[in-house]
Order: C-alpha cells, then structure tokens, then sequence
C-alpha cells in the first residue's frame, strides 16, 4: 500500500451535530474602528504559525489571541470544510492526530481509507480548547485593539473539492472567497481597503490560486513545500515551480512565494550549507518571499545558532533578507525585531516638533 495511504477515522473533520458547551466567539464588532493602530510595513512581517503555537494548542482561539497580544503582525490559519460545508480551522484532514477519537468505539465504524498527500504531524488538543469556524477566526483579528492582519491557506483543495458538495455547483475555493468577502477583505496589496484589513491568501496548490484570482484581487502566496514533494493539484516539482520561468508565470497571479526554509538554506547533519538564489531571483521577479517554520526550541534549531532562535532570526533577516516569516514563537520574533528595528509610531509630541521645524524651515526661506 502507498505510503499516502492510510487508516484515518473522520475524514477532512465530519461533525455531525453541535458541540456541547463548546464556547462560541462573537462575530466582528470594531469592522469599522478607524483608532486603531495600523498594520506595520516597515520591517519582515511577523506571521503567527497557527497562532502563538509554541506555547498554545494550534489552531485556537487562545492561541491566536495570545499571538496578538505578543505582537504578531499576521495570525496564521489552515482552513478545511466540515462533510456539511462548514469552514473550520484545522491542519489535519484527519482526527486521529488532534482528538482521543481513536478511543470512542461508537465512531468505530467510521474509519476510511483515502489517499492523502503528504504526513501531517500536528500538536494535540486538551478538553478546554475547541476548534473554531473561520468566521471566528476573523473575528478574532477584527476585534484586535490594533489592526492584525490574517493568513489563511486553503488546505487540501483537492481532496476537500472531491468529498465535500456545495449547492450551485460552488467549489471550496468559492466559499472560501465568500467568506472574506463577507467580512470586508478586498483590495489590492497596500492599498488603503487592504491596510486597513489586511490579508494573504495561501495555498500549496497553484490551480486554486489561479482560480480565486478570477474572484478577488487580495494578495496571494504560493507555497511551496519539500523538494520531495510535488503539488497536489499539477504533480509538478520543487524544481520545475521554483524556476525562472515558472516564477514569470505565476507572478500574474500571486504576490510572493512561502517556501520550506530548509529549501531556501539546505541543510546536512543540522548544519546550514551554502544559501540557494531562490530569495534574490524571486525578488527580481517582484515576488516576495515568507518562509516557514522558524520555531525555538532546540531540536529544531541548527547548530550554527547555538540554540538561539534570535541569532536564527538575525540570519534570515539580514543576511538571507526574507520579508516575512512564519513562526511558532510570535513573542520572541517581536521582541528581536523590536531591539533591531523599533516601530516609531508618529504621537502628537513628535508631529508638532516635526511642524515646528517646517515652519523654521519657510520662515527661513528655505522651503
């Protein structure tokens, strides 16, 4: 048997019912809060890897509130639909990894065999923490006291398209879409509808992207996984999607690339080796580059940092020069871009010397 072939109970999350005393987030209520601080620009973005994962249980709602109160300038998520088409934020397209289901003998008969692409290996989830839909998502991030942009990839299109309906004819993509626009994302990269909530669009798969460009004009991101592992939906390889040509192809339709890091610096014995031209030639393609996963603790830190995730942030940022970055550890990457490059937001103290100085300046005639 393949080894994308395995026992899994539960396929792509089927919720039969509604959860008892499962806790529900409010949806949006400051949409139109004109107060709040702006989105920075000016430095790599900090992108919650599904929340603040490294301290909290992935693809939560604690998760992704403790992300932003640690400063993530993006809350990360990965969106997949329930059998009845509800879109809910979960990694897996199985339960077995996340849940004790494996344990309850009346989902017995349930177990399925369907090919999957790829090993997903996830974190676990405790009682007190629940799955939540992507619309409360979103409302995590609208009701921020700042503005926090949001990252959601589209997960498995493929195999969600094959198992789950929609009435109309409508396909995974199409419910996705409608669901931002729904709650007002629009607008194209830094524009002032896009600053003002902001969003990636992400995905492994490129034909989806390509599709949901004909819906919406939000920015995209290809992602581009190991180079063992080609694309779910075109079978295409590392190779052939991260070549020039390619690159000039699907700058039509996307922003920037999300690569493994390991891909952009490969890796031997847990020793970095000669940078690839991955991140200069897609910058010469305007295209920029969000790789993923930075994380603290030491296994996953290559020795050249002596288990310091700064001196691994400091790398990537100045020497590799990435423009955003997925992390599990939303804290520390704010804290490090913090002392390197501290945000100088524009107070009322530092406005008026800046008019007083103006007004020197066309007192003297120099203006």
């Amino acid at each position: 048997m393949s080894a994308s072939l395995r026992f899994v109970p539960l396929i792509f999350v089927l919720f039969i019912g509604g959860c008892v005393g499962r806790p529900f987030y409010p949806l949006p209520s400051k949409m139109a809060d004109s107060n709040r601080r702006p989105l920075q620009t000016s430095r790599p973005y900090n992108i919650a890897h599904r929340g603040s994962s490294g301290e909290l249980p992935e693809e939560t709602a604690a998760a992704y509130m403790r992300a932003i109160e640690e400063g993530a300038d993006f809350i990360e998520t990965d969106i997949l639909a329930s059998k009845d088409g509800v879109l809910i934020c979960f990694h897996d397209v199985t339960l077995d990894n996340t849940t004790d289901i494996s344990e309850h003998k009346q989902f017995a008969n349930r177990k399925r065999t369907y090919e999957v692409r790829g090993v997903n290996t996830t974190g676990w989830f405790p009682g007190k923490f629940s799955i939540i839909s992507f619309e409360e998502f979103i409302s995590i991030a609208l009701d921020a006291p700042r503005v926090v942009g949001i990252y959601p990839e589209i997960k498995n299109p493929v195999l969600i398209n094959q198992r789950v309906k929609w009435s109309n004819g409508k396909k995974f993509e199409d419910k996705f879409v409608e669901t931002l626009v729904k709650y007002g994302y629009k607008g194209l990269y830094m524009s002032k509808d896009w600053l003002n909530q902001p969003v990636f669009i992400q995905s492994f798969a490129p034909t989806s992207l390509i599709y949901m460009s004909n819906l919406t004009d939000l920015p995209k991101i290809l992602l581009i996984d190991d180079v063992t592992i080609p694309t779910e939906d075109t079978n295409q390889s590392y190779w052939e999607i991260t070549s020039d040509s390619y690159l000039e192809f699907i700058m039509e339709y996307v922003i920037g690339i999300g690569p493994c890091k390991d891909t952009v610096v490969p890796v031997a014995d847990n020793y970095l080796l000669t940078p690839t031209d991955l991140v200069s030639r897609a910058h010469a393609h305007d295209l920029q580059v969000h790789p993923y996963t930075y994380r603290n603790e030491n296994s996953f830190l290559h020795f050249d940092f002596h288990q310091d995730p700064y001196a691994e942030y400091d790398y990537w940022i100045s020497k590799i020069a990435i423009d955003g970055l997925f992390t599990d550890f939303t804290g520390s990457l704010h804290k490090f871009q913090e002392c390197i490059s501290p945000l100088s937001p524009v107070n009322e103290s530092s406005a008026s010397k800046l008019l007083h100085k103006i007004a020197l300046l066309i007192s003297n005639g120099k203006v």
